[in-house]
């Protein structure tokens, strides 16, 4: 089938978050693309319940900071972490002046809330549903914006690369015309991986493609095996994807029990911890499942703080008010990724990694809760600040003069199954024990 051809100034690959923050901080007069295999809210960001971190003020460095490398297992990669903390409440005020809502007091000032891992009420929040109120007012601010496009349903097939430099992608629209897309530079925000496990609280159709593409092209990727496992996803025996049951309920004081209604740990310890005891805990009782009880949660704070949680479980025949919950862990979120520094910049010349598929360092071994939103938002302005300084050295070049060509030919048939084994492949062979404890969840 004959290609068509395309230039741009940047290419976007993927709509959550860190893509659309990107988009909107590159000059106005930079001819930007961003594309998604579904639909633009379709992204991971979209699903966030819990909330965004910021800093307090100077007076919360240390004490955030040590959360956030006790989290991470102290194999953070410190000047990430410092960038993030030093960048969010710039990123707040730049979320707020976009016309995002976050929840206030009876005064009016900014509503913080606590979760697992945090010695502080940090989480910023717009009910249970944070992901929604950033992501949807991104996607308006960035459809007034001329000079970026968005296409739906056209997919990432591959890179187009010339002597160790990327060029701009090979894509596929959803009538299976490929087109090729050059570019001054690529952002890869293409999320995490969760459509590769048979749980997870991750969108289906988020496979890790950007991951597959950079394996195959020798990007550098870092600790692709650190995966992180929610530990309370609402318990369903049905496919797809399960629904989270934010760890704010945690904060407010939701505990975990078995099946002789006993709590069995700390919920407030980091993810990692509480996922593993949940997972000792139905090894021992030899069940498929514990519980989520709310019991402890005023009636008027559920359904003013968690309305999303309660209808959604409401849904599935449980009132949170009267009753728990069942509940199990789920693949959830890839701490590892697309290597970058902290502009975003991989290993190949003129390509970046922003948001979930990128690895800079931050999370360590286990993310902090709330911290994925942030750390996205804030490297995604670095990135979008970076490619604008390289866009205006270079005069806008228009590239090669030689048409760059993808690595590969892949049919549609067979690139999701190659794409799926290739990613596997390398988490099992990075991370051959989380591989074997977490692979049948």
């Amino acid at each position: 089938m004959e290609r068509i051809q395309f230039h741009h100034d940047v290419i976007i690959v993927g709509t959550g978050a860190a893509g659309l923050f990107c988009a909107l901080n590159l000059p106005e007069d930079a001819k930007v693309l961003m594309i998604t295999k579904d639909k633009l809210e379709n992204s991971d960001s979209y699903l966030a319940q819990g909330g965004i971190c910021c800093m307090l003020g100077p007076e919360d460095f240390d004490s955030y900071f040590e959360d956030t490398m006790r989290a991470g297992h102290y194999e953070n990669d410190p000047a990430a972490v410092e960038n993030m903390l030093l960048g969010s409440q710039h990123v707040i005020h730049g979320l707020l002046d976009l016309g995002v809502d976050f929840d206030r007091d009876a005064d009016g000032k900014l509503s913080f809330t606590r979760e697992g891992g945090h010695s502080r009420y940090r989480i910023l929040h717009h009910q249970d549903i944070t992901g929604k109120e950033i992501v949807t007012k991104l996607i308006e601010r960035v459809q007034e914006r001329k000079n970026i496009v968005t296409r739906e349903y056209v997919e990432m097939v591959d890179l187009l690369t010339e002597e160790g430099r990327c060029y701009g992608i090979v894509a596929r629209d959803e009538e299976g015309q490929e087109e090729l897309l050059s570019a001054g530079a690529v952002v890869l925000a293409t999320g995490g991986l969760g459509g590769l496990f048979d749980h997870s609280t991750n969108f289906p159709h988020i496979t890790g493609d950007g991951l597959a593409i950079a394996l195959r092209h020798g990007v550098e990727l870092r600790n692709i095996a650190y995966i992180q496992i929610h530990p309370t996803s609402l318990y369903s025996r049905e496919p797809g994807r399960k629904f989270l049951i934010s760890e704010a309920v945690r904060g407010e004081g939701a505990k975990l029990i078995n099946h002789q209604g006993q709590r069995f740990t700390d919920e407030l310890k980091p993810r990692d911890v509480v996922a593993a005891a949940i997972k000792a805990e139905m090894e021992r009782q030899g069940t498929d499942h514990v519980f989520l009880s709310f019991a402890d949660i005023p009636r008027e704070v559920i359904l003013s703080h968690f309305p999303n949680i309660y209808e959604r479980c409401l849904e599935e025949g449980y009132d949170i008010t009267r009753e728990p919950v069942p509940v199990t862990p789920a693949q959830h979120y890839l701490m590892g990724g697309i290597g970058t520094d902290t502009q975003g910049k991989t290993s190949m010349e003129r390509l970046y990694a922003i948001g979930e598929t990128a690895c800079n360092g931050v999370h360590g071994a286990n993310r902090l809760a709330s911290n994925s939103l942030l750390e996205s938002l804030v490297f995604a302005e670095r990135a979008a600040l970076a490619i604008a300084q390289e866009l205006k050295e270079r005069v806008r070049a228009p590239g090669p003069s030689v048409t760059p060509q993808p690595s590969l030919v892949w049919d549609p048939e067979s690139l999701e199954g190659s794409n799926r084994e290739l990613v596997l492949s390398e988490i099992r062979k990075q991370g051959k024990d989380f591989y074997e404890q977490w692979r049948n969840i």
